[in-house]
Parts: structure tokens; sequence; C-alpha cells
């Protein structure tokens, strides 16, 4: 773990490795058992206070050989919940979304790779389509339907009706790109769709989406700034509108109701305050200060 120009980070982390602890045999419970899948699977997951859904994402990867949960420095008893559930524990000071994955890729016993946030269940149909699946080509990736809820109201419509994200693959042949947030797996062959879903449980209310769209809008600010992005005043309002309607009508989101103007409206902070930023000379700023960032759900995905 590099923690080198970060004296805080450096003295938090120092003797916090609780692998040892969590690999005690006594502890391994059901991981320690042999996978009924074709071939081992690693789940990975990073972590940082998710253990209001890590049980049940835990629960829902038992069909792995190993589920390996990444940490940085949560508080509220998520490494003690991975440990009671058999998951083997790391720590890494949070690199970036991509990078932090990327980081839990590396560290996992297996080649083959179930890529979950912390707020992601896994649903008993996708799971048996797992077990089945013949892993005999590394080339091979899968993506799975992922159902997005706020609160615990599904959002059937809208930007995330057909959301569909590359969760199973070969280490060898993909890999997380190093992006600070929107981070993708960049695979060799286009995936398949597994049958089943994943549900997600990525924000509490309304008003925890739009907080977390003003939350990275930094980040994204930055990597903008970074690509040395050109953005013009006159297109901020004609961006936002027609991100507005691509949302709200043209994609269904007014059959959400209040819920689905909501995400309309995030996804218009997300078109427009990162430019807006760019354009007042904030970027610069965010750029430097992304890096110290700790993640805490995964944002609003595209």
């Amino acid at each position: 773990m590099n923690t080198s120009g970060n004296p805080a980070a450096a003295d938090f982390y120092a003797g916090r490795s609780l692998v040892g602890r969590c690999a005690d045999p006594s502890s391994l419970g059901q991981t320690d058992r042999l996978s009924a899948c074709t071939r081992p699977i690693t789940a990975v997951i990073i972590t940082l206070n998710g253990a209001t859904h890590l049980g049940r994402v835990l629960e829902s990867v038992g069909l792995c050989s190993e589920r390996l949960v990444l940490d940085s420095g949560s508080t509220d008893g998520t490494v003690a919940l991975a440990c009671a559930a058999g998951a083997r524990v790391e720590q890494q000071a949070f690199l970036g979304y991509g990078l932090q994955k990327q980081h839990a890729v590396q560290l996992a016993t297996h080649d083959w790779i179930l890529s979950l946030d912390d707020d992601e269940v896994l649903d008993p149909e996708a799971s048996d389509a797992i077990c089945r699946l013949d892993l005999s080509d590394p080339l091979a990736c899968w993506s799975i339907r992922r159902r997005t809820f706020i609160g615990a109201r599904e959002m059937r419509h809208g930007p995330w009706k057909n959301d569909c994200v590359l969760r199973l693959f070969n280490r060898q042949t993909a890999a997380f790109k190093p992006l600070m947030v929107h981070e993708q797996v960049q695979p060799q062959r286009p995936p398949q769709l597994l049958p089943g879903s994943v549900a997600h449980y990525s924000y509490d209310n309304c008003c925890d989406l739009l907080a977390r769209a003003l939350r990275y809008a930094p980040l994204k600010a930055g990597l903008m700034h970074a690509k040395r992005q050109r953005v013009h005043t006159w297109m901020l309002p004609l961006r936002g509108l027609a991100t507005f309607v691509r949302c709200y009508y043209l994609q269904g989101g007014w059959r959400d109701g209040a819920a689905g103007f909501t995400v309309a409206l995030s996804r218009v902070i997300d078109a427009t305050l990162p430019r807006t930023m760019l354009l007042l000379g904030e970027a610069d700023e965010a750029t430097k200060s992304s890096a110290d960032q700790r993640h805490e759900k995964h944002a609003s995905r595209k």
C-alpha cells in the first residue's frame, strides 16, 4: 500500500492490515468451501462505511470461492461485518474509483473476477446463471442488468431503465480504466448479458441523489481540466435543457413521478456544473484536491 506523501494516511493505515485476523480458518465460514461454479471466482468489493448493505452483498456472492473486501478506512463496522461474514479484508487508502477497483482485482486469488459495489445485491437468478457458465475462454466477459433504487423505490424508467454493467471478467484480458469517477472495465471482447440482475441501493432518498451529484462535480471538472476540454458558456443552458428532455421525457423518467424528475435534475447537474466550474477556473483546484477525496457510495453511473 502506497501512502507516501500522505503522513496522515500512513499513520492511519500503519499496522491496520486485517488479512491475518480475517483469514483465521475458524472465521472463514462459507468462503472456505469449494465454489459451486465451474471455475473459482473471486468477488471483489471496495468499501468505505458500507455496513448498511454489505451483509446482503456478501451473502449474495456466496457462490464465489473467495470474497475480497478492499476497505479504505471505514468507521461504521464495515470491516467487522466483512470479517464475520468470512470475507478476506485488505486496506488501501482511496486511489480513485478505477485504480481502487483495479487494485482489488490485482489482490484477488483467482483470475475470474465478479466485481460489485458495496450496495449491489446479486439476485438468485444471476447467481445460478454464473454457476452454469463455461469459463474456459479467458476473453469472455458478462454484463448484468442493474436495478437502481432511491430508498425503497425502484426507478423503472428514465436513464436507468436499461442500465447494464460489466461485472464478470477475467483479469488476464480485462481491467478497470484508471478513472477517478465513472469507472468501467475495458474488455477485449463485447460482453454477453447474464440472466438476472443486481439490485442497486445507492441512494437513501432524493436529497441524497442530488447531494451526490454536487459532490461529484469537482471530480468530473478535474478530469475535464486534465483533458484540456474546451467549454463554451452559451452551450450550458442548451446542454442542460437537452439532458433534461432526454432523461425526463424521451427516456420516460416522468413515469417514475417526482423521483423521476429528481433523477433528471441530477443528470442536469452532472452535465452542467463541472463545465461551469471549468469556465470559472475552479477545475484546477478540484484536480489538486480530488486525490484526497474519499469515496462514499458510488454516484449515478453512465
